[in-house]
């Protein structure tokens, strides 16, 4: 499914300024027919997976316990 610019911006949640610099730069792949670009969605699947796989493993680690130290002794 192809997206224009606008389109593209509303689903990433950013500017459409912002898009079409990324798109002139080449950081976004996508198709000029003459009139406008057009952006294929499809890229941006692996991106969010990515993002979700790092935003699990974080919060893995944050919920991991805190060992205890082997070095503390029990002075009485």
């Amino acid at each position: 499914m192809y997206l224009t610019i606008s389109e593209t911006a509303e689903y990433l949640s950013i500017e459409e300024s912002k898009v079409k610099a990324l798109v002139l730069q080449g950081r976004i792949r996508s198709i000029h027919d003459g009139e406008q670009y057009l952006i294929n969605k499809e890229q941006f699947t692996t991106h969010f997976e990515q993002v979700e796989k790092y935003r699990k493993m974080i919060q893995d680690y944050l919920n991991e316990p805190i060992p205890e130290d082997i070095d503390v002794k029990d002075e009485d």
